[in-house]
């Protein structure tokens, strides 16, 4: 995580309200699928927040994604509904699907897959 100490504390926020929205509020929105938000990143002016999510249980997440999209606006409301008295700017959101896990899992199924020959001895 980078920023400032305020950016940092900010997306702290923002990280912490927008999983309890979508973990209570917007269920519908999801339909079977879990999402993990990894990160928030805040821009310099606390005007946007990047919020990167990870899912599990989702056959299609370009449809998660799309679906989340359009429900931007109401996400957004709920989010200024909770954090009216703690922040002045309630920010722009913009969503993007977290792939560091599934790179990882890629790179350690290629590790594994190796063919490493062993080196001769010399007897």
């Amino acid at each position: 995580m980078s920023g400032t100490v305020r950016q940092q504390k900010y997306s702290k926020l923002i990280l912490k309200e927008l999983s309890d929205i979508f973990l209570k509020d917007k269920r519908g929105i999801l339909g079977n699928a879990f999402i993990t938000i990894a990160d928030v990143r805040m821009s310099p002016d606390l005007s946007i927040a990047k919020v990167y999510f990870s899912m599990t249980l989702a056959k299609d997440k370009q449809a998660v994604l799309s679906n989340i999209e359009s429900h931007k606006s109401e996400i957004r409301k709920a989010l200024g509904d909770r954090i009216r008295n703690q922040a002045r700017i309630i920010p722009a959101l913009l969503f993007f699907i977290d792939e560091v896990e599934e790179n990882a899992q890629r790179m350690e199924d290629l590790i594994k897959n190796l063919n490493i020959p062993k080196e001769p001895t010399d007897e």
